[in-house]
């Protein structure tokens, strides 16, 4: 389960509608809870996507070891990350399994129809390698 507040969510679709029509992405942080991942903090990201950020999205390797370090100093975790679907469903596709690595993490998606976010799903990555690994939809619980 993804817990997560109202502030925090409609950073996510003020972002995801900003970025429009290209796809947004970001870091949450917070704690893990047992099964559950509690955010407490939603980091925007620039898409480092260059050749088709309308329909992909990158977080620089180098802001995603500064946030996962200015974390740690804050005594939280990377639980998940999220990312936008401009005019498309907020369902995983198989460029998002094939590019997700951090097990246990949360992936959150907005649909972004016409500029306005829309329908918000999550995404638990489970498996233990490369090999096994699927996202299993999990409930969102919103504070």
């Amino acid at each position: 389960m993804l817990s997560i507040d109202q502030a925090g969510l409609a950073e996510i679709c003020c972002h995801a509608e900003q970025a429009y029509p290209h796809e947004c992405c970001g870091i949450l942080l917070g704690q893990f809870e047992g099964d559950a991942r509690r955010v407490t903090t939603v980091i925007r990201c620039a898409n480092a996507c260059n050749d088709s950020p309308h329909n992909r999205f990158e977080i620089d390797p180098r802001e995603l070891i500064r946030f996962q370090r200015e974390a740690r100093e804050r005594g939280m975790d990377i639980v998940g990350f999220y990312h936008s679907h401009p005019d498309h469903p907020s369902a995983w596709s198989p460029t998002d399994l094939a590019e997700a690595y951090w097990f246990g993490c949360s992936y959150l998606i907005t649909s972004v129809v016409q500029g306005k976010a829309g329908p918000i799903s999550s995404f638990e990555l489970t498996g233990s390698d490369e090999h096994d690994k699927t996202f299993v939809e999990e409930k969102i619980e919103i504070s």
